[in-house]
């Protein structure tokens, strides 16, 4: 059996999602953009959109353009935030979203995003998607993923234990991130199979919460 179809049951206190590629489907968006920026840098745009999915612009940049101040790339970030935030055409709710975070309704659940709070909105909206109302966006960290941060800060702010949080994620850095801040990781979509996350699946259609008696989140998954 495929690891996008391997059954299994996960137990939790809180859920920390991510949102591009796991709640949103915004990759004509980002490939329409970060395409644009690869041709005015001289960059191979496949290789740059090897790169970009799961981070910050800004650390993007730092990865495919090791020599350049860090100035220049929170200038050109921000001019990039501005451009995906106004472009929403194509922007739809993964499979599956919808109906995932109905079911997460009071229970413990943050959205962890390395957008920044004005794009995640445009985009969850353009989605059809409500905002959870814990979140941790670009502005409320200091590090983008693959460090762990954003996670850490979402757990804490939950009051849950790191070990007692499940990751949904579609990207390498964001798996990464999810296991360095000591939680298990479903992995969400085809990018994230090739990253080895605890468990993964092909969209949230494939996903069922049950709340438990005790306080804990059953996920059934595959």
């Amino acid at each position: 059996m495929s690891a996008t179809t391997m059954p299994a049951v996960l137990t939790a206190r809180a859920l920390l999602l991510d949102m591009d590629g796991t709640l949103v489907d915004s990759d004509a968006v980002v490939e329409r953009i970060w395409r644009r920026w690869a041709e005015r840098q001289g960059l191979d745009g496949d290789e740059v959109m090897r790169v970009v999915h799961g981070r910050q612009g800004h650390a993007s940049m730092a990865v495919l353009l090791p020599g350049r101040p860090r100035e220049e790339n929170l200038a050109d970030n921000a001019r990039m935030l501005a451009e995906e935030t106004a472009d929403t055409d194509g922007v739809i709710e993964i499979p599956g979203a919808g109906a995932f975070l109905a079911a997460l309704a009071g229970l413990p659940h943050a959205l962890v995003t390395s957008a920044d709070t004005g794009l995640a909105t445009a985009r969850m909206h353009a989605a059809g998607l409500a905002l959870p109302a814990v979140r941790v966006t670009a502005e409320s960290v200091g590090a983008s993923k693959p460090d762990p941060e954003g996670f850490l800060k979402a757990a804490a702010e939950l009051g849950v234990a790191p070990a007692d949080c499940v990751v949904f994620e579609d990207s390498g850095a964001g798996i990464a991130a999810g296991r360095a801040a000591g939680m298990r990781v479903v992995g969400v979509g085809p990018r994230a199979v090739r990253h080895e996350p605890d468990v993964a699946v092909p969209d949230l259609t494939r996903v069922r919460v049950e709340a438990a008696a005790d306080g804990t989140i059953r996920l059934h998954v595959g």
